[in-house]
């Protein structure tokens, strides 16, 4: 036994007289360095990135030294080894050239086009950038445009605003008397500019009644292309045969659907809001006027949201003179102008 043990030692220092002062200082440094991770306090050592690329960098320059290295296994070595290859090669190979890249704004701006023109390809979009003083390839708009999985479609938006000007619909509103009488307005209105076309009163709305306001609401060639309106039992056959002797397409929402004839319900509950909730009704002669007169008002001066704060009837912008205001249905409403005098 103590005859092995002399024999190793001795082998020992036969192989380091025979080392270069440069190997022997590497496995100092190997041994040193196996030394601190052992003292780190840890049960089972960790070994850090940098713990790594220094054993894989020492038995690079000195391979003999990889019998000292005794914390890990030669194969796991020569696994870090390969995998700091990788990554030296990948750094090494990275794209250093192409194209520049864009400003953010001009990134936004493509993909904002794209978005609101579902029609348009990358020429299209291009060709739109070049003439906003843009310098850019195509290449690049195809490459930050917005891609649908679905075919280029429009909007019901845009479809609706594309049809707005032949569209048209109808609704009866019920109104009781200050008799406790039922009177009904027939009330027709544009889409196109939201604009109430027609107002009626009568007691009793029968299909012929309806059918001659149909006619009087558009005379000559003014009539509409569709005219949306409910499944009101008022609308009988002599009704629908008028409106298709017209060339108007008639087109019956849903029933119980009222939301699908919105435009015209949302008209008629203005006029209960901002008239008919505020006033008493004294017959059909009087609803007559006060419709009448709300309906201009509507018109004229009743800005819109649907129209950009417009009226369905534009109206002008005053920027100069003092504000003046002048009282609209009985000073219910106001409508505020400029006074050009002062």
């Amino acid at each position: 036994m103590w005859l092995a043990c002399f024999l190793r030692i001795l082998a020992a220092i036969v192989r380091a007289a025979l080392r270069s002062p440069a190997g022997l200082a590497a496995e100092n440094v190997v041994l040193r360095h196996q030394l601190e991770i052992a003292l780190r306090g840890r049960k089972r050592p960790r070994m850090t990135a940098i713990d790594r690329l220094t054993l894989v960098w020492l038995l690079r320059l000195w391979p003999a030294i990889g019998r000292a290295v005794v914390i890990v296994q030669p194969a796991t070595v020569l696994r870090w080894h390969r995998e700091a290859f990788r990554c030296y090669w990948r750094w090494k190979s990275r794209q250093r050239s192409g194209r520049p890249s864009i400003a953010r704004e001009l990134h936004a701006l493509i993909r904002r086009m794209s978005t609101e023109n579902p029609l348009w390809g990358a020429p299209r979009i291009h060709g739109e950038l070049l003439k906003l003083g843009y310098q850019v390839a195509q290449a690049t708009v195809a490459k930050y445009m917005v891609r649908s999985a679905r075919p280029p479609s429009q909007g019901w938006n845009t479809f609706l605003r594309n049809h707005a000007k032949d569209i048209a619909s109808i609704d009866l509103l019920t109104v009781p008397s200050i008799g406790f009488e039922r009177l009904y307005a027939f009330v027709v209105l544009a889409h196109h500019r939201r604009e109430i076309l027609w107002i009626e009163v009568t007691g009793h709305p029968t299909a012929c009644w309806l059918a001659q306001q149909i006619v009087e609401a558009f005379p000559w060639n003014a009539a509409p292309r569709f005219l949306l309106r409910d499944n009101d039992g008022a609308y009988g056959d002599v009704f629908c045969r008028r409106v298709a002797g017209m060339g108007i397409r008639d087109r019956p929402v849903a029933p119980h659907s009222p939301w699908q004839n919105g435009y015209v319900e949302c008209v008629i509950g203005s006029i209960r809001r901002e008239r008919l909730d505020h006033m008493l009704i004294l017959g059909p002669d009087h609803l007559r006027r006060v419709l009448l007169a709300y309906a201009a008002y509507y018109n004229s001066d009743r800005t819109h949201l649907a129209l950009a704060k417009d009226t369905p009837r534009t109206r002008a912008v005053e920027a100069e003179g003092p504000v003046v205001a002048r009282p609209i249905l009985g000073g219910l409403h106001h409508r505020y102008g400029r006074d050009a005098s002062g």
